[in-house]
């Protein structure tokens, strides 16, 4: 068994099925994965406008997907309501497990960005160049960001949201890990969204507490790292989506080396 985690405790805060995996492998490499979800993805409490939402497919172009989660929130009732999808509707995700979250209900071409799996990126396609009069529904949950649909209204497309889930924050504050820190048995925390960041910073004072400006913040991408500079937090950026690329950010500040 690989020890490189070995006496480590590292915060996950992904939603609990997200966090699975990484949590696993955390453990395979002898850490102590402590399990605390700042998101938690809920259904909504009514789904008239998503139904009606949907009922446009017919004059959609694209249908671009933010996440799994909205891939499984959104499929089943769209399924339902249109056992053969339009042959007029093309496919786009942010990132690939996205897609591979697609496949099951019988979306096998899916565009995707090539490096980086985000909004910028999969804007930078030739495919969401051309887009000025075409129709794109973007399946998301309630709120989010807002870049994609900005981008491309300039582009000149109309933009629908199909909104299928909402996010809400579990924990009711940070006791828990600022006991752990304290007791030096947390070393770590993992995020991986912008909106975990934000819930984080709402339970430490914008940051300022303690335990929090002294322990390490791996996150998955440089966005959430820059909304946080001033805040002088001590946050590394893992160099690609994925476990792996976490695992490797987690042995490279705990001071791991191969």
């Amino acid at each position: 068994m690989d020890n490189s985690l070995n006496g480590f405790g590292i915060a996950v805060t992904r939603p609990l099925d997200q966090a699975k995996r990484l949590c696993a492998a955390i453990e395979e490499q002898a850490g102590t994965a402590i399990v605390f979800p700042l998101i938690a993805i809920a259904p909504l409490d009514n789904y008239s406008v998503f139904d009606e939402t949907i009922n446009q497919l017919h004059s959609v172009d694209w249908a671009i997907f933010i996440s799994t989660n909205a891939v499984e929130n959104a499929l089943p009732r769209l399924i339902k309501k249109f056992p053969s999808i339009p042959d007029n509707v093309k496919f786009a995700a942010i990132g690939q497990q996205t897609a591979k979250a697609l496949a099951p209900y019988g979306v096998p071409e899916v565009l995707i960005p090539h490096t980086r799996f985000d909004s910028e990126s999969l804007l930078a396609l030739p495919e969401m160049h051309d887009v000025i009069n075409k129709t794109v529904m973007i399946f998301r949950g309630v709120g989010g960001r807002e870049v994609l649909a900005d981008i491309l209204k300039s582009r000149g497309a109309h933009v629908i949201f199909a909104e299928s889930y909402r996010r809400i924050n579990p924990q009711t504050s940070c006791a828990k890990l600022a006991q752990l820190w304290h007791k030096q048995q947390l070393h770590a925390i993992v995020v991986t969204s912008s909106e975990a960041m934000r819930h984080l910073l709402q339970m430490t004072n914008n940051g300022s507490d303690e335990w929090i400006r002294n322990i390490h913040i791996c996150v998955n991408h440089a966005r959430i790292a820059e909304a946080v500079d001033t805040l002088a937090l001590n946050i590394s950026v893992a160099d690609a989506p994925g476990d792996e690329a976490m695992l490797a950010c987690l042995q490279s500040v705990l001071g791991y080396s191969s």
